[in-house]
Protein backbone atom coordinates (compact mmCIF):
# COMPACT_ATOMS: atom_id res chain seq x y z
CA UNK A 1 0.00 0.00 0.00
CA UNK A 2 1.06 3.42 -0.65
CA UNK A 3 2.13 6.34 2.15
CA UNK A 4 -0.37 8.56 0.55
CA UNK A 5 -3.12 5.27 1.01
CA UNK A 6 -1.70 4.99 4.88
CA UNK A 7 -2.13 8.76 5.55
CA UNK A 8 -6.17 8.31 3.75
CA UNK A 9 -6.78 5.71 6.30
CA UNK A 10 -4.97 6.84 9.69
CA UNK A 11 -6.59 10.34 8.71
CA UNK A 12 -10.05 8.95 7.95
CA UNK A 13 -9.60 6.39 11.79
CA UNK A 14 -9.02 9.61 13.34
CA UNK A 15 -12.26 11.96 11.47
CA UNK A 16 -14.34 9.33 12.94
CA UNK A 17 -13.18 9.61 16.25
CA UNK A 18 -13.65 13.28 16.33
CA UNK A 19 -17.14 12.55 14.69
CA UNK A 20 -18.37 9.81 17.50
CA UNK A 21 -17.26 12.69 20.37
CA UNK A 22 -19.30 15.26 18.20
CA UNK A 23 -22.59 12.98 17.61
CA UNK A 24 -22.19 11.92 21.22
CA UNK A 25 -23.01 15.62 22.58
CA UNK A 26 -24.82 16.72 19.23
CA UNK A 27 -27.36 13.92 20.12
CA UNK A 28 -28.06 14.56 23.98
CA UNK A 29 -31.89 15.17 23.28
CA UNK A 30 -32.18 11.68 21.65
CA UNK A 31 -31.69 9.86 25.18
CA UNK A 32 -28.37 8.17 26.43
CA UNK A 33 -28.74 4.45 24.45
CA UNK A 34 -28.80 6.83 21.09
CA UNK A 35 -25.69 8.56 22.26
CA UNK A 36 -24.14 5.63 23.58
CA UNK A 37 -24.96 3.10 20.24
CA UNK A 38 -23.76 6.04 18.13
CA UNK A 39 -20.43 6.72 20.03
CA UNK A 40 -19.72 2.76 20.33
CA UNK A 41 -20.95 2.00 16.85
CA UNK A 42 -18.21 5.07 15.06
CA UNK A 43 -15.59 4.09 16.87
CA UNK A 44 -15.66 0.46 16.37
CA UNK A 45 -15.50 2.00 12.83
CA UNK A 46 -12.64 3.96 13.41
CA UNK A 47 -10.48 1.19 15.05
CA UNK A 48 -11.81 -1.31 11.95
CA UNK A 49 -10.27 1.21 9.73
CA UNK A 50 -7.49 1.77 11.82
CA UNK A 51 -6.32 -2.08 11.78
CA UNK A 52 -6.49 -2.09 7.84
CA UNK A 53 -3.84 0.39 8.16
CA UNK A 54 0.11 -0.59 8.44
CA UNK A 55 -0.12 0.79 11.63
CA UNK A 56 -2.97 -1.65 12.46
CA UNK A 57 -1.46 -4.64 11.10
CA UNK A 58 1.67 -3.99 13.24
CA UNK A 59 -0.26 -3.54 16.32
CA UNK A 60 -2.00 -7.09 15.51
CA UNK A 61 1.45 -8.68 15.15
CA UNK A 62 2.90 -6.82 17.98
CA UNK A 63 0.03 -8.04 20.53
CA UNK A 64 0.34 -11.63 19.12
CA UNK A 65 3.70 -11.50 19.50
CA UNK A 66 2.90 -10.73 23.38
CA UNK A 67 0.57 -13.34 24.06
CA UNK A 68 3.13 -15.73 22.59
CA UNK A 69 5.81 -14.47 24.77
CA UNK A 70 2.98 -14.37 27.93
CA UNK A 71 2.17 -18.02 27.47
CA UNK A 72 6.14 -18.86 28.00
CA UNK A 73 6.39 -17.25 31.60
CA UNK A 74 6.27 -19.66 33.86
CA UNK A 75 4.26 -18.31 36.49
CA UNK A 76 4.80 -19.00 40.55
CA UNK A 77 3.33 -21.43 42.29
CA UNK A 78 0.68 -19.83 45.54
CA UNK A 79 3.07 -20.51 48.37
CA UNK A 80 6.37 -19.13 46.21
CA UNK A 81 4.12 -15.89 45.20
CA UNK A 82 2.96 -15.69 49.40
CA UNK A 83 6.33 -15.91 50.48
CA UNK A 84 7.68 -13.16 47.71
CA UNK A 85 4.76 -10.99 48.60
CA UNK A 86 5.95 -11.10 52.68
CA UNK A 87 9.51 -10.26 51.62
CA UNK A 88 8.76 -7.42 50.04
CA UNK A 89 6.58 -6.27 53.04
CA UNK A 90 8.47 -6.87 55.52
CA UNK A 91 11.64 -4.69 53.25
CA UNK A 92 9.26 -2.21 53.10
CA UNK A 93 8.94 -1.96 56.93
CA UNK A 94 12.20 -2.62 57.42
CA UNK A 95 13.11 0.61 54.72
CA UNK A 96 10.42 2.59 56.38
CA UNK A 97 11.55 2.19 60.25
CA UNK A 98 15.25 3.12 58.67
CA UNK A 99 14.04 5.96 56.98
CA UNK A 100 12.09 7.29 60.09
CA UNK A 101 15.23 6.87 62.20
CA UNK A 102 17.01 8.53 59.52
CA UNK A 103 14.66 11.56 59.26
CA UNK A 104 14.60 11.78 63.68
CA UNK A 105 18.32 11.79 63.43
CA UNK A 106 18.87 14.47 61.00
CA UNK A 107 16.55 16.05 62.98
CA UNK A 108 17.82 15.65 66.29
CA UNK A 109 21.18 17.01 64.48
CA UNK A 110 20.10 19.75 62.84
CA UNK A 111 17.60 21.57 65.00
CA UNK A 112 18.88 20.28 68.65
CA UNK A 113 22.83 20.50 68.14
CA UNK A 114 23.86 22.59 65.59
CA UNK A 115 20.64 25.21 65.55
CA UNK A 116 19.57 24.82 69.20
CA UNK A 117 15.94 25.53 68.20
CA UNK A 118 14.78 23.07 71.13
CA UNK A 119 10.97 21.74 70.80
Amino acid sequence: MSAAGEKVRLALAVTLVIAALVAFYMLSKQGIWVQWAVLLVSLSASFAVFLTSEMGKQLIGFSRDAVREVKKVVWPERKEALQITAYVFAFVVVMALFLWITDKTLEWVFYDLILGWKK
